[in-house]
This record gives structure tokens, sequence and C-alpha cells, in this order.
């Protein structure tokens, strides 16, 4: 089939919940993809950072090919050979005490709060039913209904209600507001280190360190959502390393499967995690052999301390390359994690993604943004084929 033809099948038979480009794509390597009429793209999303490594990098496929020759799911109602060894290599890749594994990222925020519920009420004596965790506004944790009921997202809300109670949201960066909203009640801080879906924004310096200092003085839990800030995006394993600044949870997925398949986990302290007793949580695929192979392919990538260089370094490239552009009024981010504000009066939305995608390049609009994430295996000459393309589209060249 050719490309029309298989937007259209997929018009027909799958749920509009999406509104992809209309580019099909059938093979990807490194940080490229080519559609089905043989056309390739230069990939500057990387799967929202599922794909940190790349498309089919060779030590994962390696690792999900050996395993798939050798058993692939077995449920937690047995042990497997893979388990034992993925949460005790991930934890101390992250430097933490346990592991809950899980699927996608919104399931792990999921049982991070459910975590937090239960710890208010075993440990800090919160009377059973009143717990309350606060967040921040404009956050994105995922599409669950529990989720959603504290998004400040009217798209993601609307039609969707009734919503979870227990959740107070104050503004994202403002410390004293958190502070203030924290009472004998609150189990948690849930946050993002850095928010990805509100345009890449990196909070003030010393916030997080705040944020740390608020929850050890009221003995409340800091929860981190590493969904995408996680696993060397932003030139650290996790970005809360940045600022020297420790959660007593994290959420981990996307890269932890490396491109391959869904993978995720509650990561933090023993005895905050060690709430949890048998039939209580679980997951049939949550840690399974498929699972824990790749993601312990994941780990031994990032243990090199590779990719987070790399990160580093072509991300401070990245940014200098965007930060020269007409038509550029900011850039932010860290790492090879960019959100780049267009101009007033310059060409921005959707139109934007796809004059991009018509120069071979493949990124995602939001408002008066374009993200900026690339694989980290990507090469400055490739950074460089991805700037001019985004410089070509705005209609400027770059600034004296």
């Amino acid at each position: 089939m050719n490309d029309q033809e298989h937007i259209a099948l997929a018009d027909r038979w799958s749920a509009h919940n999406y509104h992809p480009l209309p580019v099909v794509l059938s093979h990807g390597a490194g940080a490229w993809m080519t559609d089905v009429n043989g056309r390739r793209y230069l990939d500057l999303l990387a799967g929202y950072s599922a794909l940190n490594f790349g498309h089919r990098h060779p030590a994962l496929v390696a690792a999900a090919k050996e395993q798939l020759d050798r058993l692939t799911l077995t449920g937690r109602a047995f042990h497997h050979d893979q388990f034992g060894p993925f949460c005790r290599e991930l934890a101390e890749l992250t430097g933490t005490e346990m592991v809950l594994p899980a699927n996608s990222g919104a399931e792990a925020v999921e049982s991070a709060v459910k975590i937090a519920r239960k710890w208010a009420y075993q440990v800090k004596g919160v009377p059973e039913g009143a717990a309350e965790i606060v967040v921040a506004g404009d956050n994105f944790h995922g599409r669950t209904t529990t989720i959603i009921s504290f998004s400040t997202d009217p798209e993601a809300r609307d039609e969707f209600g009734p919503f979870t109670p227990g959740f107070t949201v104050v503004p994202y960066g403002d410390a004293e507001a958190l502070r203030a909203a924290i009472t004998g009640n609150t189990a948690a801080v849930l946050l993002e280190p850095i928010q990805g879906e509100a345009g890449v924004v990196v909070p003030p310096k010393g916030y997080l360190t705040e944020v740390r200092q608020i929850c050890d003085d009221t003995n409340t839990l800091f929860v981190a959502d590493e969904v995408q800030s996680g696993l060397a995006r932003t030139g650290a394993t996790l970005a809360l390393d940045h600022e020297g600044v420790r959660a007593d949870l994290y959420a981990v997925g996307k890269a932890l499967g490396g491109g391959i398949l869904p993978v995720s986990a509650v990561i933090g302290r023993a005895d905050v995690i060690g709430v949890l007793k048998p039939g209580e949580h679980g997951s049939t695929f949550g840690g399974n052999p498929m699972a824990c192979a790749v993601g312990r392919a994941v780990v031994r990538l990032l243990a090199t301390g590779e990719f987070q260089e790399r990160s580093r370094e072509l991300g401070a490239y990245l940014h200098s390359r965007l930060s020269e552009l007409d038509g550029v009024a900011e850039v932010r981010g860290r790492g090879l994690w960019a959100s780049v504000e267009i101009a007033e009066g310059r060409t921005a939305g959707r139109s934007v993604s796809e004059a991009l995608a018509e120069r071979g390049v493949l990124c995602k609009e939001f408002h008066s943004t374009l993200r900026v994430a690339p694989p980290l295996v990507i090469t400055r000459s490739e950074i460089d084929f991805g700037v001019d393309a985004i410089a070509g589209v705005l209609g400027g060249g770059h600034r004296g």
C-alpha cells in the first residue's frame, strides 16, 4: 500500500485521539526513519524520550532477540531469571534502594500515588481517606482518570469527569505557594523536574532544593516524575541530579524500554515502596522477562556515562545553534531537550511541523513552540541539518 492508503485505513479503523503528520514510517535506524515511499527523515522527537538510544540500537535489539528465544512472560506468580538482576542494576544505576516494575509512564505515576497514600496512612498517621498530594499547574503525568483529575489542561479534562479528589494544584516554580499548600494530611509533592508538555520549562534555580527542604520540614514525600526527563535526556542520569537533589520516589519509563517495548518503574526508598504487601498492587506484564532483559541492556548503556555526556555536549551545541536563529524568541530546556519559542509574527503551529517534514525533518509543535528532542545518538552534522531546516521554515537565517 502507498502512504495515502495507509492513512485512509488508520482514519477508518482507529480512534481519532491523535492527529499525526501525513507521514507513514516503516523503518528506522539511529536518528533516522524511512517512510513507505523510501524517503528518509531526521527524527527530532525521539518518541518523547522513549527513543533516547535511537532506533534499533544494536545492543538493545540483540537483548530483545536473545530473550525472545528464551522466555517472554511468566506473570508475577513465579520468579524468573531476569527480574532480580534488573531491579538491582536499575537501583544501583540511580542510587535508589527498591524497584517496582510497571509498563507505561502513567502506570508508574499511578503506582507512586498509591504508594504515597499508603505510606501516609501507615507511617505518617494521616486519617484513612484524607491523604492529599500537592502537584504543579501545567503538569503532564499521563492520561488516566486519576492523573487528569489534577491536570490544568482543559483538553485533557473536559467531559472526562467526575474526577478523583485528593489533589491540590499550585504554580510550578513557586516554593512559597507549595509550602502554604501543605497540611498535616499531605502525603507527597509530585513534580516534574522539568515540565515537558508545558514547553520544556526549567524551574527557577534553587526551586527543587527548596521543594526537598519543604518536604523534609513537613514529613512529606517528594515524588519526581522523570518519565521524560530521566535516563540521560538532560545530560544526567536523572534530571534532579543537576541540582544535587534526591527524591523519595521517582517514576521512570519511556527510555527504559529502549524504544522496543513499554517498560517503567517506581524507584526510591525501600521503607516507602516497602509499605506494599502481597495482593495490594500488581501488574501482569510489569517486570516481565522481555521487559527486564531490554531494561538491563538500557542500564548497561547508561552505566558507561556515554549518553549523559553526549546529551550535555551536543545539547549545548543544539541550544547554541537554535538561539542564533532569526524568528526565535526563546530557547528553553537542558541537554538534548529544547523548546523553541517562535517569535510573534512568524509562522507557528502545525504548519511548522508539516513544513519541516517536507524538508526531511520530523518534529512536534505545541502552540507557538517547537519541541526539539532528538535521539542521543545524533551527531553534530545531523543537528546542523535539523537546525538549518528549522531556520528555513521560520523564514529567516542566523542573527548577525
